[in-house]
């Protein structure tokens, strides 16, 4: 079973963060929500930062205001996770020159699109 780290995760249904969330659960997905301010979304156990997951993690999603995004990509690659999705509204070249930097696989996309979900049915 694959597991992704969702960043910038939200319990509020409506954004994205959430629907992320959502989406990866449906399809059979581990997933980890991270937000430092949460404790639970959806029913799942929040967790501050990428640090702070305990197991391995095959894929990140980032829902971050662009300027946030740099940081988070060093967490990312600490934590031995390659590949990085950067949903709209969080890419910037920055973002990708850092994550390849870092050895990282960007992938300027809708995670949620990517796991086969149309977002605007959750």
């Amino acid at each position: 079973m694959k597991s992704i780290a969702i960043i910038g995760a939200s319990a509020n249904p409506e954004k994205f963060g959430n629907k992320a969330v959502r989406a990866y659960v449906q399809q059979g997905w581990t997933v980890y929500p991270v937000n430092p301010k949460e404790p639970t979304i959806e029913g799942l156990t929040v967790y501050k930062s990428v640090r702070e997951i305990p197991q391995a993690v095959d894929e990140a999603s980032v829902y971050l205001a662009p300027h946030l995004v740099p940081a988070v990509l060093q967490e990312i690659a600490a934590k031995g996770i390659k590949r990085v999705w950067l949903n709209p509204g969080t890419e910037s070249d920055d973002a990708v020159d850092r994550a390849e930097e870092l050895g990282l696989e960007p992938i300027v996309a809708c995670s949620i699109v990517g796991v086969g979900v149309d977002p605007h049915q959750l």
